[in-house]
């Protein structure tokens, strides 16, 4: 579909959009030690901004975020969680020469019929609801909306400067994933069917920013009872063969959902 097709289709949608309402989604992923969070680049523009979207009259705010998380990545069942509403007196595109160059090159490009009322709707005050997801990258085939150029993976700690809050909302997805880790099982969607307790490790430090004990790790991750032991990993000496792990799913979801409500 041409970017003019993809235009008029928006436009004819605004009026089934619920007004002063959007949801914006911190899907991150990891990768060999690192994370990295989803980030799109505005057409001709240097503007990133997280993946997001409005929120249709007949649907609830969580499907906009699964239908937002889905069209980004192509994936489906994947874990997604609402942690934080944004509604911030700042959280408007207001009358700065930046944003007002921003507004006219998006109309000039974008071809809208009717560039006054696209206009009235991007320059609202928007509450923006906020979700995380942890996903696996390679699983996830990034696409970029009608309004972007590209979406693509950023690794947390390089990320450029991101429209509005959204540099904020990252911060807070790890903050709380900081504040949870020590009972919340963290991992299962960023890792493979199985794995060491190196790589389980290797995720929290990543999160947490620094290093953890590898007696200490392995006792208190034994010690909640999500994870099933398998064969070692035979790549040398087989004494020091490392075992290889996955998560309980039952115990690992009733842990989840316990440990996100506390």
């Amino acid at each position: 579909m041409t970017d003019e097709k993809n235009s008029l289709s928006f436009e004819k949608e605004l009026d089934r959009f619920l007004p002063g309402i959007s949801v914006d989604c911190v899907i991150l992923g990891y990768n060999e030690g690192i994370l990295h969070t989803l980030v799109l680049k505005w057409k001709n523009l240097d503007v990133w901004s997280l993946p997001g979207g409005f929120v249709f009259k007949n649907e609830s705010i969580d499907n906009a975020a699964y239908r937002v998380l889905n069209q980004r990545t192509g994936l489906e069942n994947v874990f997604l969680k609402q942690f934080e509403t944004f509604g911030g007196m700042n959280r408007v595109w207001n009358a700065s020469s930046k944003n007002q160059h921003m507004m006219q090159v998006l109309m000039d490009q974008m071809h809208f019929d009717n560039q006054h009322k696209v206009k009235n709707w991007f320059q609202q005050r928007f509450i923006s609801v906020g979700y995380f997801a942890l996903l696996n990258m390679e699983d996830a085939k990034p696409i970029a909306d009608f309004l972007s150029e590209e979406c693509t993976w950023k690794r947390v700690d390089e990320l450029p400067e991101l429209l509005l809050d959204h540099s904020e909302m990252i911060h807070k997805v790890l903050q709380h994933l900081r504040n949870q880790i020590n009972y919340l099982p963290i991992g299962k969607e960023l890792l493979p069917k199985k794995f060491t307790m190196m790589d389980l490790q290797s995720i929290h430090e990543a999160i947490l920013q620094k290093s953890l004990d590898r007696g200490n790790f392995q006792r208190k991750i034994l010690s909640l009872k999500f994870l099933k032991r398998h064969e070692k990993l035979m790549l040398g000496a087989q004494n020091k063969a490392p075992y290889l792990y996955s998560f309980n799913e039952k115990v690992y979801m009733k842990s989840l959902q316990k440990g996100l409500g506390a």
